[in-house]
């Protein structure tokens, strides 16, 4: 793909909140009305097969609050917390030990939360030895990590590789230090070089950067200066994050009010900017956030059509069930979801009493089942082929979704799909706007509170 040229009157006519499709239905569709009987038999169910799993662990906790923050996080201080949270992380191990098929590869793990460097280095290997104990761990497995500069050790990085870890997300969000001090996180971009380069020397094989638009006092000019940084470093993958404002959801957000948010205008220069900058510099967009160089993995499995899309964003690696420990982690398997308890202590009484730490589900009918692959597939590959979507989901695709495909005319008018008797497929420019075109086939959309998203673009 060239450079992207974006076309703001367009991105302010689609800007309105919306899912993120890490899946389908939504988690705003999960239940708290569910039959722990029922969730379990489909677990043991599911661990009949020899799928391939995915492992994620969460650790929720950090030693202070970036105020833009919409993650599920503990803020403390105390380094002991940490050791505790082990010792529940074990627990909820040991409970679904007796319902996993030892037959299962793990292929893909991942550390996310709040912080997993929080960990100490040694706590970081005591989780290793505990998952690499109860699960058999492909050679070939992708393991990757979330980590904050501002607080990391070398030791840090050596104990991931031990564990097996071969894959770094860093949150950089922004070099500028007025914009550091607005939103409570102060890491100059001389750390980020100095935490790079050890990373480069532990042996990782991929690297990540995270950034954020829209944050207190970013200009086109200040946040040009941070990507060509960025851009210094040579990163794998960037994912680029549209800062959500949702102060009902997050208060600490609320802080941010009075601290220069940028206007939706400037926001909207951020995010050509962005994208123009990322295509020229050979980065191939993939969709939403995320961008990966020509010869990534990513961008490979875009073009052979082998491309996921899950909880951590967008995955190379398909058919797989996702198992997910730790407060407030969400666990995909085939045909139905399950999410943890959110609040710390929530989740340490029902481990204490020996119960699952469960706090929702979802069971998908086979009409969610067939809405998923759709999203799935329209999100990763930007196209549908209605010979083989009819072929996949056993029906006749064109007629099954008259409706919605019919709903896109406008959107085809604008240039965003191009629709032909045998497929519709998103145009490059339709990339900007793949959520958008998602909740055209989402039939939970027009009943649902838009509050509980982040605006699309």
């Amino acid at each position: 793909m060239n450079a992207l040229q974006v076309d703001l009157d367009l991105v302010r006519k689609y800007n309105v909140p919306g899912p993120r499709y890490t899946s389908y239905p939504p988690a705003t569709e999960f239940s708290e009305q569910f039959s722990l009987r029922n969730l379990l038999s489909h677990l043991l169910a599911n661990n009949e097969t020899e799928r391939d799993l995915s492992l994620y662990f969460h650790v929720p906790f950090c030693q202070s609050l970036c105020w833009y923050c919409g993650c599920t996080t503990v803020i403390t201080t105390e380094q002991s917390q940490s050791a505790r949270y082990l010792t529940y992380l074990k627990k909820e191990l040991a409970l679904l030990a007796p319902l996993l098929n030892p037959r299962r590869q793990v292929v893909q793990l991942h550390f996310g939360g709040g912080t997993p460097t929080f960990l100490t280095p040694d706590e970081i290997r005591a989780l290793g030895k505990m998952i690499h104990s109860q699960f058999a761990i492909a050679p070939d497995a992708e393991a990757g990590v979330e980590i904050d500069p501002r607080r990391l050790t070398r030791d840090h990085l050596t104990a991931l590789r031990e564990i097996g870890f071969n894959r770094v997300s860093i949150g950089v969000q922004d070099n500028n230090p007025a914009v550091q001090k607005a939103v409570h996180r102060i890491q100059p971009y001389a750390l980020i070089k100095k935490v790079v380069n050890w990373i480069h020397a532990a042996g990782f094989s991929s690297l990540n950067i995270d950034l954020i638009y829209g944050l207190p006092h970013q200009t086109p000019a200040s946040f040009e200066t941070t990507l060509n940084e960025v851009l210094e470093l040579k990163p794998d993958r960037f994912a680029v994050f549209n800062y959500a404002h949702v102060p009902w959801i997050k208060p600490a957000q609320k802080i941010l009010e009075g601290r220069a948010l940028p206007s939706p205008e400037i926001k909207l220069e951020l995010l050509k900017l962005t994208i123009e900058k990322l295509t020229s510099e050979g980065y191939i967009y993939i969709g939403m956030d995320h961008f990966a160089r020509a010869g990534d993995e990513l961008a490979v499995a875009q073009q052979q059509k082998s491309l996921q899309r899950n909880f951590q964003g967008y995955s190379t690696r398909g058919g797989v069930d996702i198992y997910a420990f730790g407060m407030s982690s969400i666990s995909q398997a085939d045909g139905f979801y399950w999410q943890n308890l959110k609040e710390l202590p929530r989740y340490y009484a029902a481990l204490d009493q020996g119960k699952f730490p469960l706090a929702k589900a979802c069971m998908l009918t086979p009409e969610d089942r067939i809405r998923q692959q759709t999203i799935m597939r329209l999100m990763c590959d930007l196209e549908l082929d209605y010979s083989a979507m009819s072929k996949s989901l056993g029906v006749d695709f064109a007629q099954h979704f008259a409706a919605e495909l019919d709903s896109l005319d406008e959107m085809e008018a604008d240039g965003l799909v191009l629709k032909t008797p045998a497929a519709l497929i998103v145009t490059d420019l339709g990339r900007l706007f793949i959520r958008n075109i998602a909740m055209c086939f989402d039939q939970y959309a027009p009943r649902r509170k838009e509050s509980r998203f982040s605006k699309t673009i």
